[in-house]
């Protein structure tokens, strides 16, 4: 982990849990990147930033990929964004609260390349399911539960390095 601060990046297009991420990170004191593909609108304050990436296919993925690092968290239900943000040391969390893990990335992207694939051949799967206030509530709880980890583990490397 580095020095620097922890930052959440928002993969913000179709993200259900902005004002929730605004209100965690403030509480936190954690700064923010809401990254789009183009303008979106966002509070005005100085820990949050307002990224327009641009409208290339992956423009606000890579932005996000080549920025992101070990300590940060970033917000997505985008199944190879969040692959990418884990291999790259980030803490990962879909918008309905479930962490992507390296454990569990795997096969994510696996059921999600077969669900591609079936939709593709003309099968009927249906979609996800819709957003609930218990979704957002399980958001609340794992962002705020992974920041406070964050910190706890840069403090205990604090310790470390100083004794």
């Amino acid at each position: 982990m580095t020095d620097t601060p922890t930052r959440i990046y928002v993969d913000a297009d179709a993200c259900p849990v902005k004002d929730e991420i605004y209100r965690v990170a403030l509480r936190h004191g954690v700064p923010v990147s809401v990254v789009a593909g183009n303008f979106i609108r966002v509070p005005q304050d100085p820990l949050i930033e307002r990224i327009a990436a641009g409208a290339g296919m992956d423009a606000a993925d890579d932005w996000i990929v080549e920025r992101v690092k070990p300590g940060d968290v970033v917000v997505t239900s985008d199944i190879p964004l969040a692959s990418r943000c884990v291999k790259a040391g980030a803490d990962v969390i879909a918008p309905n609260g479930k962490p992507f893990t390296e454990e569990s990335i795997g096969m994510t992207l696996a059921v999600r390349n077969l669900m591609t694939d079936l939709r593709s051949a003309g099968e009927v799967t249906g979609g996800p399911r819709s957003f609930s206030p218990r979704d957002r509530s399980a958001f609340l709880s794992a962002l705020d539960q992974t920041l406070r980890r964050i910190q706890r583990r840069r403090a205990d490397q604090a310790a470390t390095h100083q004794g």
